[in-house]
């Protein structure tokens, strides 16, 4: 594992270093030129794409995976495996059901009118699941639960194929579990322009939701406006704070296990004390040399002046994950601002966020946890609202109206309310 030290500054400014030195930078153009083929061809481009980059063996003849395959994988599924899923897909599911608001909101004005805002959902969505390395039937379910209990009434799910042309039977099985309406055999940033444009075989969709790498979430960064998005989810992120009380072999295994995404998930371990990082870096260490697959990763290792320091680092930095492993996590949490997850106390490893706890794992990285959360319900709900105005909240609203659309150079709005006001 690559490793740095940096030495301390001001937060923001040792954020910023820690993102150039970890950041994986795909220009627009790139994306651009994948987003003109998907638009110009159709099922045809990417198909292509889908044979370049992911069925290199063969090929699929078609994006859509056939109705029944879910529901047949779902019923070959191990049954430990089966029970796992379900587990974890009750825990999303009640929280999730928890952070919906069915009410709507009236707010009855002074001078007579009344305003409504009420949710409702969108009625299309498309569900990315990474691939690559590993099929990932938690992404499905932490993105495909959220959709349904939010009210979305048709779910479409992309996911690349292995190089055999085939989808993971355990991805397929998540879709079932979730009642996923339309499967599609696509992967990368190809996939996320397929369900944002159309294909002859995708009908577009309002919003796309899902993880995955620097290409998948600047191909989302691309669509917005055009679709809905999440956030820009990926590639993953870890930041520790550890102290003097932290297991470094379990700070390890924590960093390691993140690790596993791709040499491209950036971690960050901060402490106060010089010893504290030196042991968990020994930590890493050792635990890497026997986990080939983590060996590229980058880690940064920041010594802080206090856990202070610390908090206004992590708040700096917007972490994608945020473990505090240090004794007095619960209430460095209070403290915490932008992280997109806050795994508080040295049982809290990420994993259980990213699997079985009910968090979502769709989260914001990139800095986006500044203005950004965790993938829920509300991704994919919108608001409306319901103006009531009688004659008398007119006679009262219309002089103002008037005056302030005149300031700005509108002066038929103010016919507009006048007209109404003074009968």
């Amino acid at each position: 594992m690559r490793a740095k030290r940096f030495e301390w500054s001001e937060p923001g400014r040792v954020a910023d270093e820690l993102r150039a030195w970890t950041a994986e930078r795909i220009a627009a153009e790139d994306v651009g030129a994948i987003e003109e083929e998907v638009v110009r061809d159709g099922d045809r481009g990417v198909l292509r794409l889908t044979a370049e980059l992911d069925a290199t063996e063969a090929p699929p003849e078609s994006l859509s995976v056939p109705t029944d395959a879910p529901a047949a994988a779902l019923d070959g599924l191990d049954p430990a495996l089966r029970e796992s899923l379900e587990v974890a897909a009750a825990n999303v599911r009640t929280v999730a059901e928890a952070q919906v608001d069915e009410e709507a909101h009236r707010a009855a004005l002074p001078e007579g009118q009344t305003v409504t805002v009420r949710e409702v959902a969108v009625d299309s969505a498309g569900v990315y699941a990474p691939g690559g390395r590993a099929a990932y039937p938690s992404s499905v379910l932490m993105c495909a639960i959220p959709a349904r209990v939010a009210g979305v009434r048709r779910l479409a799910l992309a996911s690349p194929p292995r190089p055999d042309g085939s989808l993971s039977d355990a991805v397929l099985a998540a879709a079932a579990l979730c009642g996923v309406d339309e499967v599609y055999a696509m992967g990368g940033a190809q996939a996320i322009f397929a369900m944002a444009h159309g294909t002859e075989s995708v009908a577009p969709v309002d919003v796309v939701v899902g993880p995955g790498n620097a290409w998948v979430q600047e191909a989302k960064r691309a669509v917005y406006g055009r679709v809905g998005i999440d956030s820009y989810a990926g590639p993953s992120e870890l930041m520790l704070v550890v102290g003097h009380d932290t297991d470094p072999e379990w700070a390890a295994l924590d960093l390691c296990a993140q690790a596993e995404h791709g040499d491209d998930s950036p971690l960050l371990v901060a402490a106060v004390e010089t010893a504290v990082l030196d042991a968990v870096l020994a930590a890493v260490e050792s635990a890497a040399a026997q986990r080939p697959g983590v060996a590229d990763a980058r880690l940064c290792l920041v010594q802080v002046p206090d856990l202070s320091d610390a908090i206004d680092l992590a708040n700096a930095f917007a972490p994608e994950h945020l473990e505090l492993m240090e004794e007095d996590a619960a209430h460095l949490a209070d403290r915490v601002t932008t992280a997109g997850c806050v795994l508080v106390g040295r049982y809290g490893a990420t994993a259980f966020g990213d699997y079985a706890a009910g968090s979502n794992h769709v989260l914001p990285t990139g800095g986006a946890g500044r203005f950004s959360g965790p993938l829920g319900p509300g991704v994919f709900r919108r608001r409306i609202s319901t103006v009531e105005v009688p004659a008398d909240a007119a006679a009262k609203l219309g002089p103002h109206v008037e005056a302030i659309a005149r300031i700005e150079g509108f002066p038929v709005h103010g016919e507009s309310a006048m007209i109404r006001s003074r009968r």
